[in-house]
Order: C-alpha cells, then structure tokens, then sequence
C-alpha cells in the first residue's frame, strides 16, 4: 500500500533546497544544492527538477510539488515574475515547467506567504485560525492566515505588508520597510556616524558604509547608546506599523522573524507594545495579541511549500 507524500522546493538566489514531506508535513529526507543563476535560466530550471527527482521516493506516491520562491509571485498562474535575486527571469510558468518535467500537480508561492503557512501549519501559529507572520530582515515581508487559509487576494498579490504606507518624508512616500528594515537600521545608524556620533560601531568595522544591522544589533546588545537608541526607534516603528495590520486583519497572534528580529528581540519588543498600546484605536485589538518568534527556523520555506502542495495551492 502506498503512501502519499509531497514534495517541497525552496528557490534562492544562493540555494535550492528540496526535501520529501510526510502528508502531515514531516521532514522525510531533504537535499541542496547552489542556484548559480548565473548559467542561465534553463540551468537553473534543470537543477531544480534533480533536486526533486533525487528526494523523490521509489515506494510512496507524490500528490503535489510546492516551490517556495522570491516575489513577486503570481501564485494562481504558477509564475514567477521579476524576483530581484534571480538574474534573467521574467514571466517564468515555473509550476507549469515543473509539473510538465516531474509529473505531479506543482504550486508556486511567495516565500513571506509560504512562511506563514509553515508557521500556522506546523509552527507558532499552530491552532490559530487567524495570524499573521512578519520577517524583518533586508526588508520586511509578511504572509496572513485568515480563517485558516493563506490570504493572496484577487490576483495573488496580497500581504505585501513591508510595503505599507507610513508617511511622507519631503517628496518621498514612506513605507514600512524604508523605516524599520535592517537596511534600514544600517542607514540610519551610517547617517548617525557621518554626523560624528561617538558608537562602539566605528570599531566593528573598517568604514562607515560597512556599518550593517547586524553590527547595530550586536552593538545595541553591548549597550553602545547610539544602536539602542536607533534599535529602540526600530521597535517603535515596527509597532506603529503592526497597528494598521492589527486594524486591518485582526489576528490572534503575530510571529515575527528574521535576522533583524531575531538579533534584536529583547530590544525591540518593549517598544513595540508600548506603540502598539499607544496607538491602537481600542484595546480590545490587543488584550489577547500574541507576538512571538517562529520555530521552524530553516525549514520555514520548506515545510511552507509542502503545505502548498498539501492545500492544492492554498
């Protein structure tokens, strides 16, 4: 007797990984290899067909094949648009490319989206039917689970929440992730610098354009004033711009991960409630909030993706 398994793919400008999942979303066996897209796009492609091939079993059926990939997606025609870290890709059918090359039914989502599935499958969401899930890394993405079911909207463009609108700088329109990105930390901390503010940064690195968020972070923690002042404004923001996704979609629980996150927790949650407490038009928004850190860590995309292809899509 068979035994239905999916398999789940995660595409990176650095790696493709790709792994054999159980039907209730455990890790069978995975595998990786470098993207290189470099060599072109039908390399990539190949490459990514015998990762699936070489995690594909002998004794079980595949009912569905996920792909993790960077957006913009459009996750209902399967394709993969203009993703910034994958040089000479445009308009690509990957599902279709898939599904014709493997044999089994292929689905595409937006990373941030699939993160969010993972964690609501498998991870700190696990049991809430609603959730929203933020990475604040190089920029900020997000994914939102609304009645158990992964939000893409109408043309499955959705949840691009790093991309909601703060405010007006001059003639420049402000948005989430311009204010409290790790670019973002990295750019405030740098101007800080060149106007000759005293920080432990200088001794982290060679030159003022080498400052990144992991130094701040790691400065911020050591309790240099400079990064905690400019980690604490990043919290601050991070709050105020969770105010209008709390408005917006009123979860049970926010998880939010990423590298800027997850170096800076202990300093930014603080300021973060204090906004969002500040800010939110009624508490009732968040009496009963959870904000928490993902447990899935690497297996994020991966299980996000075989939870695609568990789901048909969704």
């Amino acid at each position: 007797m068979s035994t239905d398994v999916v398999i789940g793919i995660d595409l990176g400008g650095t790696r493709i990984r790709a792994a054999r999942l159980s039907a209730d979303l455990k890790i069978l066996q995975r595998i990786e290899t470098l993207t290189l897209d470099g060599e072109g796009l039908d390399a990539v492609i190949n490459r990514i067909v015998q990762q699936a091939q070489a995690v594909w079993p002998t004794y079980a059926r595949v009912i569905g094949i996920g792909v993790s990939a960077p957006g913009p997606v459009d996750p209902i025609a399967g394709v993969l648009t203009t993703p910034p870290n994958l040089k000479g890709w445009h308009n690509v059918p990957l599902a279709k490319l898939l599904q014709d090359r493997l044999g089994a039914p292929a689905y595409l989502g937006n990373d941030a989206n699939l993160a969010a599935l993972a964690e609501h499958a498998m991870g700190a969401a696990k049991g809430y039917k609603h959730a929203v899930y933020i990475t604040v890394s190089t920029g900020i993405g997000g994914g939102v689970i609304i009645d158990g079911h992964m939000f893409v909207g109408a043309h499955g463009l959705a949840a691009e929440l790093g991309h909601v609108i703060m405010g007006i700088d001059g003639d420049r329109t402000v948005d989430w992730e311009y204010m409290a990105s790790g670019t973002a930390l990295a750019r405030q901390a740098q101007a800080a610098l060149e106007k000759g503010e005293d920080s432990l940064l200088m001794q982290m690195c060679d030159s003022i354009d080498a400052v990144n968020a992991k130094m701040v972070g790691a400065a911020a923690q050591a309790g240099d004033k400079l990064a905690l002042r400019l980690v604490t404004r990043v919290g601050q923001v991070l709050g105020m711009g969770l105010v209008s996704i709390l408005h917006t979609f009123d979860p049970e629980i926010v998880v939010m991960g990423g590298g800027v996150a997850k170096g800076t927790w202990p300093l930014i949650i603080d300021p973060m409630w204090d906004a969002i407490k500040k800010h939110c038009m009624d508490s009732a928004y968040w009496e009963t909030l959870k904000i928490v850190q993902p447990i899935l860590g690497e297996d994020v995309s991966l299980v996000g993706a075989g939870a695609l292809a568990l789901g048909k899509g969704s």
